[in-house]
């Protein structure tokens, strides 16, 4: 067998190192304060690992502000919910839902303050309800009062991001919040939840969130892609296996608490008011299922005078190939 000799052999070796470089992008992700197992995958440095590259990750408060910054060029993959994705995706942005993230339950709920003479969901009226607007909570606050058969007119809805929306909520400025943790953790102290996102499924109004990723950036550098679909659903899996014993890790809760804001002791409620798709669950979402939603959501926001247009076919917005390689 013939050996190469030892210029040759560094010149291959280095060859192949600049490929593996070629590969690396240093990129921005947008993440929310959601509770979820991947966090701790992300406070471990597992996405850095997996991808090769040097990641900027960066906390947003709501789906809408995550849309802005992908459309702008800033930010390459990013976490959001349902309605947003909505949004953008009706707007024709360049974006592409590469996993789902979770299927809200009980992680999303509206809460009536203690005190707001707010008993029931016809309590509501004349009230001031504060939300993100084009969230998933936007969605199902509006999804609630038509449950209800409620004008969205006769209550006073307030566009307020969470940490605006605590703060109010300690003050007393408003009634009700339709919203998430850790601004829920906060309101459900001193309120009473009138509906979760999980029930509210149960009538026809399903939520979710997902990760999406710019199709150019996808285009461009599709393995890093697959590398941090691949990463966060070996989390989900080590949650699945063995929730029990993956919460009484304290070394997983602190690292969720960090990231999320959310107390310790609401943890596991939150983690069980979701549901974590699989590898195998989410080659069967990310077809007709989300698709589906997706055009459902954006004729109920339509009819809410939220989007101006429903586009005909969503299939361009969802894919299942960084699931499947």
């Amino acid at each position: 067998m013939k050996l190469l000799n030892p210029v040759r052999l560094l010149a291959a070796l280095s060859l192949a190192g600049s490929v593996l470089l070629a590969q690396a992008a240093d990129f921005t992700v947008a993440y929310q304060t959601t509770v979820d197992p991947a966090k701790v995958a992300q406070a471990d440095g597992a996405y850095e690992k997996a991808t090769g590259s040097t990641i900027s990750w960066r906390k947003f408060e709501n789906g809408a502000d995550v849309i802005t910054a992908i459309a702008s060029g800033d930010v390459q993959i990013g976490y959001l919910g349902s309605s947003p994705l909505t949004a953008a995706a009706t707007r024709k942005l360049p974006v592409e839902t590469f996993l789902i993230a979770t299927q809200i339950g009980a992680a999303e709920a509206l809460v009536a303050r203690n005190g707001s003479g707010i008993n029931g969901p016809q309590d509501l009226i004349g009230k001031k309800i504060a939300v993100p607007f084009v969230s998933t909570g936007h969605y199902s606050l509006l999804a609630a009062l038509k449950h209800w058969n409620i004008d969205p007119a006769k209550v006073t809805i307030l566009n307020l991001a969470p940490p605006a929306i605590a703060a109010a909520w300690k003050r007393g400025d408003i009634d009700a919040t339709y919203v998430w943790d850790p601004a829920l953790g906060v309101a459900k102290e001193t309120g009473k939840v009138l509906i979760t996102s999980g029930e509210l499924a149960k009538v026809g109004a399903p939520t979710f969130d997902a990760w999406i990723v710019r199709k150019d950036f996808a285009e461009k550098h599709p393995e890093i892609v697959t590398a941090f679909a691949k990463t966060t659903l070996d989390a989900y899996a080590d949650y699945r296996k063995d929730p029990a014993a993956w919460l009484a890790n304290s070394g997983n809760v602190d690292k969720l608490v960090k990231l999320s804001g959310a107390k310790a002791g609401d943890i596991p409620g939150l983690l069980q008011g979701n549901v974590y798709p699989l590898a195998s669950d989410q080659v069967k979402e990310l077809g007709a299922p989300t698709t589906d939603a997706i055009g459902k959501t954006a004729a109920f926001l339509k009819e809410q005078g939220k989007v101006d247009a429903v586009l005909a076919d969503y299939t361009p917005y969802v894919s299942a190939k960084f699931v499947t390689q």
